[in-house]
């Protein structure tokens, strides 16, 4: 398994980076190149009990590691069988979230500052959220775009911006070149352009997926501003249109790169809020995610609508 030393590699917590500079491409710009793991230990708010600690103790830490290592492993799945789900082999093909690996940190939490959550939702966007959920009650199956995007294999929400945790296949890889940077998720397949020209971003009318990234160089530093997202952009949490993400990528050792981000949308929350974690350097390569193999439910969704539409036609 490519992830075999992985947890061993990564087993003491990250607590501090000393100065690096990062090795330069052929046209000057730090190499942020390669393939990573993103897959962190902390969650991405702080448990309530923690309250304004923002990171563990060595000692904690160490007591932490320990009870997780003699924990059971999880059993087995069953067998296909009459009656049983399918067994799908995670051993064999290292999709879990046992074999990927662990990016671990002192950290509490993702969010950073004194409470480490997520900054109150605004009632107007709670009460769009709870009336999108009840309008689709009971209409889950009458339309392929009444599915979610991830079943619908457009992207499954970690890829960003901003990028998060992921258990699930959490392996990107980075690629430069002189007007661009290029993030591409093992999830989805998806890549990210963030163009480094010095373009504007794309007109308003334009929405996309992932938004449109535009990044420029602070030392060491690729920092990014994305807007243009659609009105279901991979964040979720009842964000659209009016999301900005923006990012820091900093290379701090030849193996590690330290990810800053901040999120702002005044139609969901009070204030903006921010977070940070480092991404670990691995051997690669990622591999290609088959999004569409046994998605047997989508088709059948289609071929009824297919189905429904020939009846209107016939009674014409």
């Amino acid at each position: 398994m490519r992830y075999g030393l992985l947890m061993c590699l990564l087993a003491p917590a990250v607590f501090a980076q000393s100065a690096y500079k990062a090795p330069r491409l052929p046209w000057g710009a730090p190499d942020l190149g390669g393939y990573y793991l993103n897959k962190q230990s902390p969650p991405l708010e702080r448990p309530a009990n923690l309250g304004a600690k923002e990171f563990y103790t060595p000692e904690e830490v160490a007591a932490r590691d320990a009870a997780a290592a003699a924990r059971p492993p999880a059993p087995e799945p069953a067998e296909a069988g009459a009656g049983a789900p399918v067994h799908y082999d995670f051993d064999q093909f290292g999709l879990d979230a046992g074999t990927s690996g662990t990016v671990h940190s002192n950290r509490t939490s993702i969010i950073v500052g004194a409470s480490g959550r997520l900054p109150a939702t605004l009632p107007d966007a709670a009460k769009r959220v709870a009336d999108q959920r009840a309008a689709a009650r009971g209409h889950e199956f009458d339309s392929v775009q009444n599915r979610s995007m991830g079943e619908r294999c457009i992207y499954y929400g970690s890829e960003g911006p901003p990028l998060m945790s992921g258990g699930y296949n959490p392996n990107l890889q980075i690629f430069q070149g002189p007007k661009e940077v290029i993030i591409r998720n093992e999830m989805m397949g998806g890549a990210r352009i963030i163009r480094t020209d010095g373009s504007p971003h794309l007109d308003a009318s334009v929405r996309q997926w992932y938004g449109d990234s535009i990044g420029h160089w602070e030392g060491d530093t690729l920092v990014t501003d994305t807007t243009n997202f659609t009105d279901q952009p991979p964040l979720g949490r009842g964000t659209g249109k009016s999301l900005h993400v923006t990012e820091r990528f900093t290379r701090t050792s030849p193996t590690m790169i330290k990810y800053e981000f901040t999120v702002t949308d005044p139609t969901v929350w009070e204030q903006s809020w921010s977070g940070e974690y480092s991404i670990q350097k691995i051997d690669g390569p990622i591999y290609e995610y088959g999004c569409q193999e046994g998605n047997y439910g989508l088709p059948n969704i289609l071929s009824g609508a297919r189905a429904a539409e020939r009846e209107v036609a016939a009674a014409k």
